[in-house]
C-alpha cells in the first residue's frame, strides 16, 4: 500500500477543478467539479437526517441506474428547506454541468454543504460553469472548494497492485452520521461492479464515518459518494477492501481532529466485547459525551466520566471487569483506579491525539471511534456561523 499525491485525481482517468463563483462572501474556492473520461458505476450512501438537502434527492435519482460520470460540489450555501425551487437547482445545475462536459446530466450527481434554508446564486454558478471542460486537471483546488467551517483540506490517494483509490471529504461541525458520512467523494479505476462497490462503501463508511462524531448533530447534507471507471481493469476485491477502508479511516481521522475549535482528535478503542455492537455503541457513548470532550481539553485524566458515558451506552457489561488505558498508561483495573501518576497521564492528555483503550475483558469483539475535544472556540464558531 503506497500513499500518493493527487488525491480524487490519482487514479487514471479522473481530473477535477476548484473554482471561485461567488457563493461564499469570502471569496474563496467554492464550486469543485470531479470527471471521469469515461462513465463508471458508482454508489452512495446518505444522512439519516429526516431533513435532506436537495441535492440528495437528485443524486438519488441519478444513481438508479448506478452509472455516473460526474460529481459537482457546492460549499456556502446547502440547498436546504429550499422547496421545489432547490430541487429545481440542484437539478439545473447538474443540466449545465452536463452540457459543458458533453455528458447525459443524469451522470451528474449533485452535492451542496453549508447554510441551510438560503437559495443558490444560480446566476453566478451557471456562470461559472460555462467553460469548465477546459479547467479540469489533476492539479487543482477541489479539495479546497468544498471546505465550510474546516481548517485544512482533507485529501488523501492510494496506489495498491494495479488499481489506485483517491478522496477528498470535508466536515469540520455538525459531524455526527448514521449510514453516512459529512461529504466525501472518492475515484478509483477499479472495475468493480456497482451492487458490490455500494456493499465495499458501506462496509468502509460504517468503520469510518460512522464511528465519528464531533458534536453530536447529524447533517441534512451529508453523503459519502464512490466513481469506479474501471480503466485498470479487473482488482483483487479483498485489497480494495482494505484500501478502501484505509482511505475512509484516514479520513474520519482527519474530520475529528479538524472538528471546530478542537486541539486533539481522541480515539477509543474497546475491546474484548461480547458483540461487535456492543463495542461499537460503547466506543461511540465515549467519543460522543461531552463531558469526556471536556475533560480531554482540560487534560484532566477524569476517568469516571469515561464509566459514566459506557454506562450510557445501552449495553450490558459488568463495570467490574473493565479496564482502561490512557495511552499506553493503565489507570483503571478489574473497575478500580489504580496508583496512576496524575500529573505523567496529563502529558498524554495534552498530546495533539490521545488514544483511550477500553478492554471490557468479556469477549473477542472490537470496535474503534474517532472524535475530539470540545473547547470555548467551538462554542463561538457556532454562535457567530451565519454572521
Amino acid at each position: 500500500m503506497k500513499v500518493i499525491e493527487n488525491n480524487v485525481c490519482a487514479p487514471e482517468g479522473f481530473k477535477a477543478l476548484g473554482k471561485t463563483v461567488g457563493i461564499k462572501k469570502s471569496g474563496k474556492p467554492d464550486f469543485a467539479v470531479i470527471f471521469s473520461e469515461i462513465t463508471g458505476d458508482a454508489a452512495a450512501v446518505y444522512t439519516s437526517n429526516k431533513v435532506k438537502g436537495a441535492p440528495l434527492t437528485v443524486t438519488k435519482n441519478h444513481l438508479k441506474d448506478g452509472k455516473a460520470q460526474a460529481i459537482i460540489i457546492n460549499s456556502g450555501i446547502a440547498n436546504v428547506c429550499t422547496g421545489e425551487k432547490g430541487i429545481k437547482d440542484a437539478g439545473d445545475i447538474a443540466k449545465a454541468v452536463g452540457k459543458e462536459l458533453k455528458i447525459s446530466a443524469k451522470d451528474v450527481l449533485v452535492a451542496s454543504t453549508g447554510l441551510i434554508g438560503a437559495f443558490l446564486p444560480m446566476d453566478r454558478i451557471k456562470k461559472g460553469i460555462k467553460g469548465i471542460k477546459n479547467e479540469l486537471s489533476k492539479n487543482n483546488k477541489a479539495a479546497e472548494a468544498i471546505l465550510t467551517t474546516d481548517t485544512v483540506k482533507k485529501e488523501i490517494a492510494v496506489k495498491v497492485d494495479n488499481f489506485t483509490i483517491g478522496a477528498i471529504a470535508k466536515g469540520s461541525g455538525m459531524v455526527h452520521p448514521n449510514m453516512a458520512t459529512m461529504l466525501c467523494f472518492i475515484t478509483t479505476d477499479a472495475e468493480i461492479e456497482q451492487k458490490k462497490l455500494k456493499s465495499y462503501l458501506k462496509n468502509s463508511v460504517n468503520k469510518s464515518f460512522n464511528m465519528t462524531s464531533v458534536d453530536m448533530d447529524t447533517s441534512t447534507s451529508d453523503m459519502a459518494v464512490i466513481m469506479a471507471n474501471g480503466i485498470a481493469g479487473k482488482v483483487d476485491e479483498k485489497k480494495f477492501q482494505e484500501v478502501l477502508d484505509y482511505i475512509c479511516i484516514e479520513l474520519a481521522k482527519k474530520i475529528a481532529k479538524d472538528g471546530e475549535g478542537t486541539t486533539k482528535l481522541i480515539e477509543v478503542e474497546v475491546k474484548n466485547a461480547k458483540t461487535k455492537k456492543d463495542a461499537e455503541k460503547i466506543a461511540k457513548a465515549i467519543i460522543s459525551s461531552n463531558l469526556v470532550k471536556c475533560a480531554v481539553f482540560g487534560n484532566d485524566p477524569n476517568w469516571g466520566r469515561i464509566i459514566c458515558a459506557m454506562g450510557n451506552a445501552g449495553v450490558d457489561f459488568n463495570e467490574n471487569m473493565v479496564d482502561m488505558y490512557f495511552g499506553n498508561q493503565n489507570i483503571v483495573k478489574k473497575g478500580v483506579a489504580v496508583g496512576f501518576n496524575y500529573e505523567k497521564v496529563k502529558d498524554i492528555i495534552k498530546k495533539d491525539t490521545l488514544k483511550i483503550t477500553i478492554d471490557l475483558n468479556d469477549g473477542k469483539e472490537n470496535s474503534t471511534a474517532f472524535g475530539c475535544d470540545m473547547t470555548l472556540e467551538y462554542i463561538k464558531i457556532n454562535a457567530l456561523y451565519t454572521t
